[in-house]
């Protein structure tokens, strides 16, 4: 399951109502309108502040990761969940019937057993650390529908991160290119006259 919060990424001094929003621990970013006024409201040298926004993008991109491998995790686990609750559901659909359930089931990686399972009114589930536990097919359709609607309402959460992430990267990466082509602007209108007296 994904944790509650997204990884917290440091932030660096900001100009005052400057207006930059967050989602659950993530800074937004702050899209740069004059360069100038920029640095001068962090106190920052052209130099100091592409360092300082690479920095933020490289947090971006690490929180980016872990975000993406829980997504990964959550994409996995959710057809794992729906399957536990068709098995359960066909369970208590053959009970009374007489009709054994035939399934086959993995003992270990790539190798699977062939099994008869008659009218049971438990079944066991893996609660994960290496634990399990017997429920009646009443409270394990229960749990599992619980853990199933979990796991969606997390995807839904981590996918609107990853969006806010991208929105953030893609303001940073603006900014520094910004940032870079003022200073280089500037550069050139400082070697203008040089060159003019020349």
């Amino acid at each position: 399951m994904a944790s509650s919060s997204a990884t917290t990424i440091a932030s660096p001094s900001s100009p005052s109502g400057s207006g930059i929003t967050e989602r659950r621990g993530i800074p937004g970013a702050q899209f740069v309108e004059d360069v100038q006024t920029y640095l001068n409201q962090l106190g920052l040298d052209v130099t100091s502040a592409l360092a300082v926004l690479q920095e933020r993008l490289q947090q971006y991109k690490l929180v980016e990761m872990k975000l993406l491998a829980q997504q990964r995790d959550l994409q996995a686990k959710i057809p794992d969940i729906e399957k536990c609750l068709e098995v359960v559901a066909t369970l208590q659909a053959k009970k009374g019937t007489g009709e054994a359930l035939v399934a086959d089931f993995e003992v270990a990686e790539g190798i699977y057993s062939r099994a008869s399972i008659e009218d049971s009114d438990s079944v066991c589930l893996w609660l994960g650390a290496n634990v399990m536990l017997e429920y009646s097919c009443e409270e394990a359709t229960a749990l599992l529908q619980k853990n199933l609607d979990n796991a969606k309402a997390s995807l839904e959460v981590l996918v609107a991160d990853l969006q806010f992430l991208r929105d953030q990267v893609t303001i940073t990466q603006v900014t520094i290119a910004r940032v870079f082509n003022w200073d280089v602007h500037q550069r050139r209108m400082r070697l203008s006259p040089a060159v003019k007296d020349s």
